[in-house]
């Protein structure tokens, strides 16, 4: 395969593409289709289109995108939105299975059922806990995502990944979920192993994240039962617990899951790594005169609160926070709402060398996610770290990238 051609979903201010063309010359984004919903701005996509240009650019709604304009392509990449996946209408309805609400896991299942030349793998990201949602029913999303890509023909690996445990400068925790259509080169390679094999040593990301060898912890092998309405309505219905754990391979259905530990003995990049000279940063970063402010936010609460509303006092306790952030290890995950000045638990806030406080700098951002210094240039502050909360750390797409070149190689 001369070059994988890639089709990038939700597609953000490119994280993906950066991470996947920084791994490998190989891989060419061939289509992106970046939307935001229920704003009147398009933000993400003009900036997008700004840094790689507006060929095969799509900012519509993905729901109103025919399949039959998104070009061939071999690997299909997107950090979807967490949502809900639970199936509301039968097959044999209209408008097929859909989403109660947000449908956006659906979008890439008509894209993948629907388009003539079905992506040999796809590559997706969500936050951790989509493992273990809805509370009322313990992995019931993740079932209907792994039983609906099996009967689509892929195998399935995932694994959780804290960006900081194999030494990037954020401690981000996402599931990256790799899958491999039956007419793929390494579908063939899977056969070979059994699922527990290719889970926690021969998978692509298996091979890109080391994990402890001969430690693992909940290891249960586990099949999928039913259509994707009964999954949707039965799948672990009295269960306390989601049966998915951090690491995982399915196949046909039938998966394997253990809780795995990562492996990492190189460089670790920390926050003071990243952070620039005081001299270097505008006064309007500098916490000046709401001290008191800050460290009330930061710290630990026990306290009767008053609802307006419903004309009541509840209590309430929270614990504190290190503040302000530690130099020496990576960063806690940046969030969307880091910039601006207003005083807040969840920014970060570091010690200079002459002893002032400050927030970080959008450039700061950009760095804790790996992306180009300057790459959101041209917005707010606030709309600046609005992106970078919404996106990944692209080092670690980078080494997924690097390992499934490495995968066709073998």
């Amino acid at each position: 395969m001369e070059k994988i051609k890639v089709a990038e979903l939700f597609a953000g201010v490119g994280g993906f593409r950066i991470g996947l063309t920084n791994a490998s010359k190989k891989f060419d984004v061939v289509w992106s289709n970046q939307w935001e919903p229920a704003t009147k701005g398009q933000e993400a996509s003009e900036l997008y289109v700004k840094r790689f240009g507006e060929k095969n650019h799509s900012n519509v709604d993905i729901a109103k995108v025919p399949v039959k304009e998104i070009p061939e392509h071999n690997l299909l990449v997107g950090g979807f939105p967490c949502q809900d996946y639970s199936v509301a209408k039968s097959l044999s309805q209209s408008k097929g299975i859909t989403g109660k609400k947000g449908v956006l896991w659906w979008e890439i299942h008509r894209i993948l059922k629907d388009i003539n030349h079905r992506p040999e793998f796809i590559l997706l990201e969500n936050v951790d806990r989509l493992l273990s949602s809805p509370a009322s029913q313990r992995g019931r999303d993740f079932a209907i995502i792994l039983a609906s890509l099996s009967d689509l023909g892929y195998a399935v690996e995932w694994r959780i990944i804290n960006a900081a445990d194999y030494g990037f400068p954020q401690r981000r925790r996402r599931v990256f979920i790799m899958g491999y259509h039956k007419d793929s080169p390494i579908y063939n390679k899977i056969k070979k192993y059994s699922l527990k094999e290719w889970a926690l040593n021969h998978g692509t990301l298996a091979k890109g994240f080391k994990i402890q060898e001969n430690k693992t912890a909940f290891p249960n092998t586990l099949k999928i039962e039913g259509n994707l309405i009964e999954v949707s309505d039965k799948f672990n219905k009295k269960g306390t617990f989601s049966p998915f754990q951090n690491c995982g391979f399915m196949l046909n259905r039938e998966f394997f899951t253990a809780k795995v530990f990562s492996d990492y003995n190189g460089k670790i990049i920390t926050l003071g790594d990243i952070v620039l000279p005081e001299k270097e940063i505008p006064e309007e970063f500098f916490v000046n005169g709401e001290y008191e402010k800050w460290k009330y936010l930061k710290g630990a609460k026990s306290e009767k609160r008053f609802n307006k509303s419903k004309n009541f006092y509840y209590p309430y306790s929270e614990g504190s926070m290190v503040f302000p952030d530690p130099l020496d290890k990576p960063s806690r995950t940046i969030v969307t709402g880091e910039g601006g000045s207003t005083p807040s638990r969840f920014k970060h806030v570091v010690k200079t060398e002459t002893g002032r406080w400050r927030r970080l700098t959008p450039l700061e951002l950009e760095r804790l996610n790996m992306f180009p210094d300057n790459h959101t240039k041209g917005y707010t502050d606030i709309k600046r770290a609005f992106f970078m909360g919404n996106a990944l750390v692209t080092g670690v797409v980078k080494q997924i990238g690097e390992s499934l070149i490495n995968q066709l190689k073998d």
